[in-house]
């Protein structure tokens, strides 16, 4: 078989033998191009070609790096919600030089997903794999902040045109590219009970397979211990934006600070709130939602309970989760995050809120605590719930590995992948 891949992000592989800086976020692409390199089985010898955004189109013909073949492609990657009818062109040009059996996407977040689908003009041959579900992340955006805050917008926002409000519009011209995506495809992969229903009420007519994700490699060494973590540490991977519910989880600290007074939260991601290194001054760089955090930690008197951490690799990732007592995840959609899904093979207790495929993920009552969206007084119960009984935090946590370790197999799902692979080869 000839499957071409079409990634959001350049593939590390490519980037070490060029010397570039690459991301670690997609390290499970990474893991199975492996196993297509060392595959030397007959019936499932993959010719595999990947398409990225690149700074610099690569040449028409690709580049060979460990048999496989690159493709670079550009595209403005600050302005998703833009079409760029041009990339059909390019996606054609590489289309015909790798000559593919299969185009496997992955992701719908990104106009170059629609462009690929037009270009290839095969829809049975398409498989779309679904990441997030923009139509709904449009919906729920605004995840309950204040209307004044929805509507408000920093200098920051007005310069870069990136308010609250546009944000959301963004998110909405996604989601109609997203939607007329699925509309052209014959087969589309997922991995809950949710994406499915979203794909299937766009396009009863397609194919939908099931198949796991595998998570980065240093997620599946390694165990949390209570003796080892920092007592009363809760940790978020993310609260840049609003639908990541930070402020749910600050609203929510007050309320636990009450019965644990050295409760402590440590927050992943873009620093939003302006501590830490930067040329500019904050109002500067402050968003809207940046604005109301920082409100929400003076109200609440929470400075000196909320440490930003800033962007973290794999590694760094890993080490917070193991050093937490709790990880939380408030968001108000998710489909399948990653970062709960880490948690859960490292055995860290987690807390996260009752939305999109969440529950296909956690067994309440058995992998770990879920809370009604958006309902910080229910979040703070559920992390007192943990601490209250560290026994039972510690079995959930067990609970949760062996659980993540069946759904994020390697083998499992490399071998489901290829299964898939055959079965679109067949029609």
């Amino acid at each position: 078989m000839r499957v071409l891949w079409l990634c959001n992000i350049m593939l590390p592989a490519y980037a070490r033998a060029h010397g570039y800086n690459y991301s670690v976020r997609e390290g499970w692409l990474t893991g199975c191009l492996g196993r297509i390199i060392r595959d030397k089985k007959d019936d499932e010898k993959i010719t595999l070609g990947v398409c990225f955004p690149s700074g610099d189109e690569q040449t028409e013909s690709g580049e060979v790096i460990d048999g496989i073949t690159y493709y670079g492609f550009k595209e403005d990657l600050t302005h998703p919600e833009i079409y760029d009818s041009a990339l059909e062109s390019r996606f054609r040009t590489i289309l015909s030089d790798f000559g593919p059996d299969i185009v496997h996407i992955f992701g719908t977040e990104f106009p170059h997903c629609l462009a690929m689908i037009k270009a290839f003009g095969n829809p049975d041959r398409v498989l779309l794999g679904i990441q997030g579900v923009c139509a709904q992340i449009a919906s729920e955006y605004m995840a309950n902040i204040p209307e004044e805050v929805q509507k408000s917008a920093t200098f920051r926002d007005r310069l870069k045109e990136d308010s609250l409000l546009q944000q959301q519009e963004k998110f909405k011209k996604r989601a109609e590219h997203e939607r007329e995506a699925i509309m052209l495809t014959g087969n589309v992969s997922g991995r809950t009970s949710f994406d499915r229903q979203q794909v299937l009420a766009i396009n009863p007519k397609v194919r939908y397979f099931a198949i796991n994700e595998t998570m980065r490699p240093c997620f599946y060494m390694g165990k949390w211990g209570e003796k080892r973590s920092v007592p009363h540490s809760i940790f978020l991977s993310q609260g840049d934006y609003p639908l990541k519910g930070f402020h749910f989880m600050l609203q929510a600290m007050p309320t636990i600070l009450e019965k644990y007074p050295d409760a402590h939260l440590y927050v992943a991601g873009n620093n939003i709130i302006g501590r830490g290194e930067s040329k500019y001054p904050y109002f500067l760089r402050a968003s809207a939602y940046g604005k109301y955090i920082k409100g929400l930690i003076s109200k609440g008197k929470l400075k000196k309970k909320v440490t930003m951490l800033g962007m973290l690799d794999d590694a760094g990732m890993k080490e917070q989760l193991l050093k937490c007592s709790v990880f939380v995840c408030p968001s108000v959609i998710e489909n399948s995050p990653n970062s709960l899904a880490e948690a859960m093979l490292l055995g860290v207790p987690v807390v996260a809120s009752r939305t999109g495929g969440i529950p296909d993920m956690v067994q309440p009552g058995k992998d770990g605590v879920l809370f009604e969206t958006g309902n910080p007084s229910e979040l703070a119960k559920s992390i007192l719930q943990l601490w209250d009984e560290p026994v039972i935090a510690a079995v959930y946590g067990d609970n949760a590995s062996a659980h993540a370790r069946i759904t994020h197999n390697a083998d499992a799902n490399y071998r489901r992948l290829m299964e898939v692979y055959r079965d679109i080869c067949a029609l």
